[in-house]
């Protein structure tokens, strides 16, 4: 038995993903203390499981493919850079989803009911559509520079794309970041 790290996205379509990477490109500076997500596979989260038992990877196929049946394909508008907690010192960076993010909550919710009863926990807060674009480390030395950039890029246009399927994702960590597998396709409303 081995542990993979797992998680369940709606991966994005190559319009989003190259005006996400436009984005990337304008709110990098040296010295900024992000770590920037891979660009060539961005995917909004949908739910975070963590090490799992790889005996438990087909199940927990199961639950989503459950999910998913009740769910549409769904559009999706992507826009503007901010940031959790707060765009003014961010530990994550992102691109905002400002609609179709409530049909996805409500499938979300069902996941995490459902994977409760399998055993995992779920998350403390209400999930907020997003798409991560990176993470803050210790030690950025121009966080007001970060914060005017992020703020100069709040409504910015990232475009619609179909959320049509779910993947599960196994995420391996080594020196130069993740890397993503996709373990199973799960379209929406199937």
């Amino acid at each position: 038995m081995k542990d993979i790290r797992t998680f369940i996205a709606v991966p994005m379509e190559a319009n989003v993903q190259k005006a996400a990477k436009e984005l990337v490109h304008a709110l990098r500076d040296e010295g900024d203390g992000v770590r920037w997500v891979p660009l060539d596979d961005l995917h909004l989260t949908l739910k975070f499981l963590g090490d799992v038992d790889n005996t438990l990877i087909p199940r927990v196929c199961d639950v989503v493919r459950q999910c998913c049946q009740d769910t549409p394909p769904t559009e999706l508008h992507v826009v503007g850079a901010g940031g959790f907690p707060n765009a003014q010192r961010p530990r994550v960076i992102w691109a905002g989803i400002d609609q179709g993010g409530d049909v996805l909550a409500g499938l979300v919710e069902r996941m995490e009911l459902a994977f409760a009863e399998l055993g995992f926990k779920r998350e403390p807060r209400d999930w907020m559509p997003h798409l991560t674009l990176g993470r803050t480390r210790r030690g950025g030395r121009r966080p007001q520079q970060l914060a005017e950039r992020i703020a100069a890029h709040a409504e910015l246009d990232l475009g619609w794309m179909e959320a049509r399927q779910l993947r599960v994702y196994a995420s391996y960590l080594d020196k130069h970041g993740p890397s993503y597998h996709v373990m199973d396709t799960i379209p929406l409303g199937a």
